[in-house]
C-alpha cells in the first residue's frame, strides 16, 4: 500500500512561484512512477507532468512546458512539481498518482493510488 498526500498549494500573484509536494509512504515509492494532474472548476482533469520511477525521464504537457519542473527524491519518498511564472489559468486543484507502469507522453492508462489534491489560486 502507498498513501500520497499533496501539500505546498496557496494563493499566489500571476507570475508568482509555488512548490507542491508529494510525499509518499510505504517502502516501495521507488517502483512507482508518479505523475501530477490539475483540475480545474467545471473542467476535466487534465494531465500535467510525469516522472519515470527512477527520475531520469520526465514527460510534461505542452500548457506547462518550460514554466513547470517535475523532480523526485526517493530517499524523501516525495516527488515535488515546482510551478513558475504562474498564470490565472493554471488556477485548479493539483492531485498525484502513481503507476507501476512506464512513463507515457501523457497519462499512463491506469494509476494505482492518488493523493487527495492541493488547490492552486493564481490571481491576475
Amino acid at each position: 500500500q502507498v498513501q500520497l498526500v499533496e501539500s505546498g498549494g496557496g494563493l499566489v500573484q500571476a507570475g508568482g512561484s509555488l512548490r507542491l509536494s508529494c510525499a509518499a509512504s510505504g517502502r516501495t515509492f521507488s517502483n512507482y512512477g508518479i505523475d501530477w494532474f490539475r483540475q480545474a472548476p467545471g473542467k476535466e482533469r487534465e494531465f500535467v507532468a510525469a516522472i519515470s520511477r527512477s527520475g531520469v525521464v520526465t514527460r510534461y504537457a505542452d500548457s506547462v512546458k518550460g514554466r513547470f519542473t517535475i523532480y523526485r527524491d526517493n530517499a524523501k519518498n516525495t516527488v515535488y512539481l515546482q510551478l513558475t511564472s504562474l498564470k490565472p489559468e493554471d488556477t485548479a486543484v493539483f492531485y498525484c498518482a502513481a503507476s507501476v507502469l512506464p512513463i507515457a507522453t501523457n497519462a499512463r492508462r491506469s494509476y494505482d493510488y492518488w493523493g487527495q489534491g492541493t488547490q492552486v489560486t493564481v490571481s491576475s
